[in-house]
C-alpha cells in the first residue's frame, strides 16, 4: 500500500471498533463510503480478526488491484 493508501484506510476505519473480523470491516467502510481502491484493498484482507487500523494496513497486499 502506498502512504495515501493507508491514510484512505485509516480515514474509513475511523471509530471502527477492533477487535473487528474482515466482513465487519468491509462493511464499516462501506457504510462510510470508502473510496472504491480503499475498498478493493479491504476485500484483499484475509478473513481473520484484527486488532486495530494498523493491523488492517499491516495485512493489506502492497498491490491488492491484483489480488484475485
Amino acid at each position: 500500500m502506498t502512504d495515501a493508501d493507508e491514510r484512505r484506510v485509516g480515514k474509513a476505519l475511523q471509530g471502527l471498533e477492533f477487535p473487528a473480523g474482515r466482513d465487519d470491516i468491509i462493511a464499516f467502510a462501506s457504510e462510510r463510503g470508502a473510496h472504491e481502491k480503499t475498498m478493493r484493498a479491504l476485500y484483499s484482507l484475509p478473513r481473520r480478526s484484527y486488532t486495530s487500523t494498523d493491523d488492517v494496513e499491516e495485512a493489506v497486499p502492497q498491490r491488492p488491484e491484483e489480488v484475485r
